[in-house]
C-alpha cells in the first residue's frame, strides 16, 4: 500500500498570497489530529501524521482500515449516531473514547469526507456551569446598552472573560474591507489599539470567504510545525478541502504577520450580516494559549449575540433620523406648486424643510434648463455641468455619493466645495432634477502603520509589514456619508415632484393647445369666409367678364388680334369658374349633415355611364362586375364616382378607346385599414395614361396638377374632393398608376350594420 502526504508546497509570498489555495493546505496545526473517513465505508482515507502523538498507531497503520477495526464497535456506533442526527459543526460536540483515552470532536462532510478533528479531553478549563453564567451576565449586558459601540464593548469584555485572552478586539469593516477596532478589552499595560484602522491587505479575499464558511478560527501556538496530512496514493490529484476545519493550518502570510505583531497565540470568530462579513471578535494573547472547545463555543456565542443585534442596534440609531426627515417630508408635501411655476420653484428651494429630508446644506432644482438654488451649492455653471453628467451618468434615473471626485477627478475644485451629491432625475430626458449638496468634512484616520506601506522589501523579500505604529491620514474630498434614510426621504419626496412637475407641464401644454386651437377656429372661420366670397359672391363678376367678352367677338369691326385676346379672355373666365364651382362642392362636403342611406351602386354607376356615353362623341367602354349596397350620401356618392369616371376619360390614351373596369373584391391588401374594422371594397381602374406611383399620395392634395393647362382643363381639385368625400364617410382612398399603362383608384367604405 502505497501512501503520500497532500502538503501544499507552493511557494507563497506577497506577490500570490491573493491567489493562495488556503482552503488545502494539506496540513494541520498540533493541537488534535485529524482523520477524514469515507462517507458510507467509514474507511480511513486521510490521516494527520500526528496520530501517533495521542494514540499508539501510526498513520499508516491507519490508512486504509475501517473506523470501526482500528477503534472499535462503541466509538463506530457513537460517530454514526451523532452523523445521523445531524449534529456536525453543532454546539453538541462529539465526546468519544479512542483506545480508552478521551477526546472532544469535531466532525463536517466535505466532498464526500467525513472529517473528524480529534482534541484531548481535559478538566483544567472552565466548567460548562461558569460559561452559562458569562452567558447570562451578558444577556444582561446586552439589555442595558443602546448604541451598537456600547453593545460591542461588553462583548469585547465579555468574550475575554470568558477565553482569558490578552486583548479582545471588536474589528468592523467598512465598505472596501478596511477594518476597524471599534471596541476593545486589554490587559492594562498594553498599548490600547482601539479607533485604529488597519488596510484591507490584511485580511485578503480569500480569508474573507472563509470567515464567512467557518466562523470560528483558532491558532494556539504562532510558532507551531504544521503536521502534514497523509492518503492512499490511489488517485491523481488528491486533496483535501479544509475549510471548514478547526485544526486547519495557517498561511505562512499570516503566521509572519502576526510574528511581526508579536501575538503567540489568537482565536477569530466571525460577524456575518446579510450574508456579508460585517466584521471579527479578533482575539490575541501574547504567549501560547488553547481553548477547550467548550469555551470556544461560549466565545463563538458572543459573536451571535452581536450578529443578531445589528439590525436592531442600527435600526435605533437610524430611527431619530428616520423620525427627523419624515417629519420634514410630511410638512414638504403639503406645499404644491402652480402653474405659474416660477416663483413658486423659488419658494419651494427655500423652504426649510427641503433641506432637512436628508438634512443637506443646499439644494438645486433645475427646470427647463432654468436653475433655481438654495443653500450651500456650486455656480449656476457648475450645477448645469453636473445636471448632464449625472444624469447620463445614472441613465436619467438617480445617484449619490459622498466623494465626488471619485467619480469627477478632472474637477477637484467642485468635488471639494460639494462633494456629497443626491441626484434625482425629474423626468426621462434628465432635463428637469432635483440636487442636494453636502460640504466637505474633513476626517482624520489613525491607521496601524502606513497603508501604502502594507508590504514591505527587506533582505528576504516581500514580507508582511512589522510596524504598527500610529500612522494619521488627513481624508479630503468627501462629505458626511449618506445614511439610508436620508436617501430614502430624498427619493420618495423627488417621486412626489416629479408628479407635481409632470402634472404642471401637462397644464401648460393644456393652456397651450386651447390657445393654437383658439387661434385655429378664428383662422378657420376667416378662411372660410373668404372661401364663401371667392366662390360665390366672384360668381357675378365672371358671368358678366364672359357675357362681355363674348359680345365683343361677336363685333365684325374687332381686329383678328384683338379678337384672339377676347377669346383667351372669355377662356380664363370660364376656367375661374370652374374652380369656383369645385370650391363650393369642397366646402360643401364639409357641412353638409344630409342622413346616411343605403344606395345601390350598380344602379348609380348605371346612370352615370349612360350620361358619359351620351356627353361624349367617342366611344367610351365600361366592365362593370357586381357591386354592393353601401351606406352613405347618395349625393356625395354621385359625385365621388362621376370625378373618379372624368379623370379616366380626362386622362385617355389617343390611340385607343377608353376602358373603365369598375369592380368589388372581397378583400384588399391595405396597410393602414384598421384590423378589427370590415370593409367594402370598389375599384376603378382605366387604361389611360396614368402617372408616375411616386405621385401616388400627392394626387389628392387639393390643386394638384400632375400636366400643363395647355394639355388637359381642370382645376386640380378632382381628387382632392374625392378624397373629402371619402374621409366624410370614414372610408380610405388610394391610387396605383403606371405611365402609359393606366390607373387604378381603391376605395374602401366601412360596412354599417
Amino acid at each position: 500500500m502505497k501512501i503520500r502526504d497532500i502538503v501544499n508546497r507552493e511557494i507563497v509570498n506577497l506577490t500570490n498570497c491573493e491567489q493562495e489555495p488556503i482552503h488545502i493546505p494539506g496540513s494541520i496545526q498540533p493541537h488534535g489530529f485529524l482523520l477524514g473517513l469515507k462517507s458510507g465505508t467509514f474507511i480511513i482515507d486521510y490521516c494527520s501524521e500526528n496520530v501517533s502523538d495521542y494514540i499508539s498507531k501510526s498513520h499508516a497503520d491507519l490508512l486504509g482500515k475501517g473506523f470501526q477495526e482500528i477503534f472499535g464497535n462503541d466509538a463506530q456506533q457513537a460517530l454514526e449516531n451523532y452523523i445521523s442526527k445531524d449534529r456536525m459543526l453543532s454546539s453538541l460536540l462529539l465526546k468519544v473514547e479512542l483506545e480508552k483515552q478521551l477526546f472532544v470532536c469535531t466532525v463536517h462532510l466535505s466532498d464526500g469526507i467525513y472529517i473528524l478533528e480529534a482534541e484531548p479531553s481535559s478538566e483544567e478549563h472552565k466548567k460548562a456551569n461558569e460559561v452559562y453564567d458569562h452567558t447570562t451576565q451578558f444577556l444582561t449586558y446586552l439589555n442595558g446598552s443602546n448604541t451598537m459601540k456600547d453593545l460591542c464593548q461588553l462583548v469585547a469584555e465579555g468574550t475575554r472573560e470568558v477565553t482569558g485572552y490578552d486583548r479582545v478586539m471588536i474589528y468592523r469593516f467598512d465598505e472596501h474591507y478596511n477594518g476597524e477596532v471599534f471596541a476593545e478589552s486589554c490587559r492594562e499595560d498594553l498599548e490600547p489599539f482601539l479607533g485604529l484602522h488597519y488596510p484591507h491587505t490584511d485580511i485578503p479575499a480569500q480569508a474573507r470567504e472563509l470567515y464567512l464558511k467557518n466562523l470560528l478560527r483558532l491558532i494556539t501556538d504562532i510558532d507551531y510545525s504544521p503536521v502534514p496530512i497523509y492518503t492512499l496514493d490511489d488517485q491523481e490529484g488528491k486533496n483535501l478541502d479544509l475549510s471548514l476545519s478547526i485544526l486547519r493550518s495557517t498561511s505562512p502570510i499570516h503566521v509572519k504577520y502576526l510574528q511581526n505583531m508579536g501575538v503567540g497565540a489568537t482565536l477569530t470568530i466571525s460577524l456575518i450580516h446579510k450574508n456579508k462579513l460585517w466584521g471579527l471578535i479578533a482575539c490575541h494573547h501574547y504567549s501560547k494559549k488553547n481553548l477547550s472547545p467548550d469555551i470556544r463555543l461560549a466565545a463563538q456565542l458572543q459573536g451571535h449575540f452581536i450578529t443578531s443585534q445589528i439590525d436592531l442596534r442600527q435600526s435605533s440609531e437610524e430611527y431619530e433620523v428616520s423620525r427627523k426627515v419624515n417629519l420634514a417630508y410630511d410638512r414638504l408635501s403639503m406645499f404644491e406648486l402652480s402653474v405659474d411655476g416660477e416663483e413658486k420653484f423659488k419658494e419651494l428651494v427655500s423652504h426649510p424643510e427641503i433641506l432637512n429630508i436628508c438634512n443637506a446644506t443646499g439644494v438645486a432644482l433645475i427646470i427647463d434648463e432654468e436653475v433655481y438654488s438654495h443653500g450651500h451649492v456650486p455656480s449656476e455653471k457648475d450645477i448645469l455641468f453636473l445636471t448632464d453628467f449625472l444624469a447620463e451618468k445614472s441613465n436619467n434615473t438617480s445617484f449619490h455619493t459622498n466623494k465626488l471626485l471619485d467619480i469627477l477627478p478632472d474637477h477637484p475644485e467642485l468635488s471639494k466645495q460639494t462633494p456629497g451629491v443626491i441626484f434625482h432625475s425629474l423626468d426621462i430626458e434628465g432635463i428637469n432634477c432635483i440636487i442636494w449638496f453636502r460640504p466637505e468634512t474633513k476626517t482624520e484616520v489613525n491607521w496601524a502603520g502606513d497603508p501604502s506601506k502594507s508590504i514591505i522589501k527587506d533582505k528576504n523579500g516581500l514580507s508582511p509589514r512589522n510596524s504598527f505604529e500610529l500612522w494619521k491620514e488627513v481624508v479630503n474630498y468627501s462629505s458626511k456619508n449618506w445614511l439610508q434614510p436620508e436617501l430614502d426621504t430624498a427619493a420618495a419626496y423627488s417621486y412626489s415632484l416629479q408628479r407635481q412637475i409632470s402634472l404642471i407641464l401637462v397644464a401648460k401644454e393644456e393652456e397651450k393647445y386651447r390657445k393654437l386651437s383658439e387661434l385655429l377656429s378664428e383662422t378657420n372661420a376667416e378662411l372660410e369666409n373668404i372661401n364663401w366670397i371667392s366662390s360665390h359672391d366672384l360668381q357675378e363678376p365672371l358671368r358678366k367678364i364672359q357675357l362681355i367678352s363674348s359680345m365683343l367677338i361677336n363685333e365684325e369691326e374687332l381686329s383678328p388680334s384683338v379678337g384672339k385676346m377676347m377669346n383667351k379672355l372669355n377662356l380664363s373666365a370660364e376656367r375661374m369658374q370652374a374652380l369656383l364651382s369645385d370650391l363650393l362642392k369642397f366646402n360643401k362636403v364639409k357641412y353638409n349633415t344630409e342622413p346616411f342611406v343605403e344606395v345601390d351602386v350598380s344602379a348609380l354607376i348605371q346612370e352615370l355611364k349612360e350620361e358619359f356615353q351620351e356627353n361624349y362623341d367617342f366611344d367610351i367602354q365600361f366592365e362593370i362586375g357586381e357591386l354592393p349596397k353601401l351606406t352613405g350620401e347618395r349625393f356625395m356618392l354621385r359625385q365621388l364616382f362621376s370625378n373618379i369616371i372624368r379623370n379616366s376619360i380626362k386622362y385617355r390614351s389617343l390611340d385607343k378607346s377608353p376602358m373603365i373596369k369598375i369592380s368589388s373584391p372581397e378583400s384588399i391588401d391595405w396597410e393602414d385599414q384598421e384590423a378589427e374594422m370590415e370593409y367594402h371594397y370598389l375599384i376603378f381602374e382605366d387604361n389611360g395614361i396614368g402617372f408616375d406611383q411616386k405621385y401616388s399620395k400627392s394626387v389628392f392634395n387639393i390643386f394638384t396638377r400632375l400636366h400643363g393647362n395647355s394639355e388637359y382643363t381642370g382645376s386640380g381639385m378632382g381628387l382632392a374632393l374625392c378624397k373629402k368625400i371619402m374621409q366624410h364617410h370614414k372610408g380610405n382612398i388610394k391610387a396605383e398608376s403606371q405611365e402609359g399603362v393606366g390607373t387604378k383608384i381603391f376605395l374602401a367604405f366601412p360596412k354599417i350594420a
